[in-house]
């Protein structure tokens, strides 16, 4: 049975540290739903209402037009290994470009060391509703790694083909929303 809280217990961040993965879910009223699986070392949890993750360079930008859009969004967790549980973080989410100096402010405090090569944003969502459930649906998985592709593609590029790409590939969604972070 779900059950629902205001704000993330202890054990709900002990949960979310034992994880491998973690997926994002946006949409606007008129566009498709997109949802991505993201690596848990970009996940930060700031607060018992504020989660951060760090965003990279890929094919599209969806999540940053739908927030840009709408501002609703999910992160759902879900137990591969132990005990089967989901937990997913609703709330409202905003992005913080790689090139302004609130992104600066929250990458020292929260991530420090160099920046990867691919980053684009931070995209920040503040939590109002936290939802367990059993998570008995889920699958066992055994965790092997980290793929290198994405952080090999962008060393393949570099900082300016990876500008470029930002150009061609960042700057609308999929159903031509704009994502604002080509904007001066």
């Amino acid at each position: 049975m779900a059950k629902q809280f205001s704000t993330l217990s202890d054990g709900h961040r002990d949960f979310i540290a034992r994880q491998q993965v973690f997926f994002t879910a946006t949409a606007s009223a008129d566009s498709r739903i997109n949802m991505s699986p993201r690596e848990i070392g970009a996940l930060r949890i700031v607060d018992g209402n504020t989660a951060l993750y760090l965003d990279q360079t890929g094919s599209g930008m969806e999540t940053a037009a739908h927030l840009r859009a709408d501002g609703r969004m999910t992160i759902m967790l879900c137990s591969f290994a132990g005990p089967p549980l989901i937990l997913r973080l609703f709330g409202r989410g905003d992005t913080l470009r790689h090139d302004r100096a609130e992104f600066a402010a929250m990458f020292a405090a929260h991530y420090g060391g160099d920046l990867p090569l691919g980053t684009r944003q931070i995209v920040r969502l503040t939590i109002d509703l936290v939802q367990s459930s059993c998570g008995y649906g889920v699958p066992l998985f055994d965790y092997q790694g980290e793929r290198a592709a994405l952080e090999n593609w962008h060393e393949s590029r570099g900082p300016e083909g990876i500008r470029a790409s930002w150009a061609v590939e960042n700057g609308v969604s999929i159903d031509g929303l704009p994502t604002g972070f080509l904007d001066p």
